[in-house]
């Protein structure tokens, strides 16, 4: 296991070469962003170290608006009191920022969809996996789904609630009033997209069709 000065060590040579390679001769592009950010897509991601959505996409700073957590879900909407971390970040998305689209992004070999699958989790306490287990719940009826399709083990089974996964945070998304108003008022659109890990392809939904295509 690396220790901590050696993993300290690495982030700081990173910003250096950072500074060197992408700010200085990028400077330009930093003074318009100290004024202000507009980003026009908004991507909704996994905390997987593996996928960072500004390297699958190959994007620019502030070019997208990025929130993570485990297994890239959003929550449906809901006004009971609490920290509702995700929708204040759509809420700042859609109405401050007016982001045009909003990509929610699976990925493969997902450690959270993989728990929702199996309920390895499940009856765990809070910070023994219970956060976890509690946060993963949003799956629930999609697991039972994939479960009686596919069973709980395998990829073809983890692939598939992997992707079942996008599908609910779409569905979930649609449940918050501003987006489902300014989706049908055709200001805003709703993608879901699939990165496989094990050969670097990204797939787009076809909503009309549920099934998920390489990207062209």
């Amino acid at each position: 296991m690396t220790d901590s000065s050696t993993s300290f060590a690495s982030l700081n040579a990173g910003y250096l070469r950072f500074r060197d390679k992408m700010w200085t001769p990028q400077r330009e592009r930093w003074m318009q962003l100290r004024e202000g950010q507009e980003p026009k897509v908004m991507v909704i991601a996994c905390s997987d170290s593996r996928v960072d959505p500004a390297q699958v996409f190959d994007v620019d700073p502030g070019e997208i608006f990025v929130v993570r957590n485990v297994a890239a879900m959003v929550p449906p909407f809901e006004t009971t009191p609490g920290h509702h971390g995700v929708s204040a970040a759509l809420e700042f998305a859609v109405q401050v920022l007016e982001v045009e689209e909003i990509v929610v992004l699976g990925h493969g070999m997902c450690g959270g969809c993989k728990a929702a699958l199996t309920q390895s989790m499940l009856g765990t306490e809070p910070g023994h996996g219970g956060f976890i287990a509690d946060w993963i719940e949003l799956l629930d009826d999609a697991r039972d789904e994939v479960a009686a399709r596919h069973g709980t083990e395998g990829r073809p089974a983890e692939r598939a609630m992997e992707q079942a996964a996008v599908k609910v945070s779409l569905d979930n998304l649609r449940t918050f009033p501003c987006i489902a108003s300014k989706e049908k008022a055709g200001k805003l659109r709703l993608r879901g997209g699939f990165f496989a890990i094990s050969d670097g392809v990204l797939h787009w939904l076809d909503e009309a069709g549920g099934e998920f295509h390489p990207a062209v």
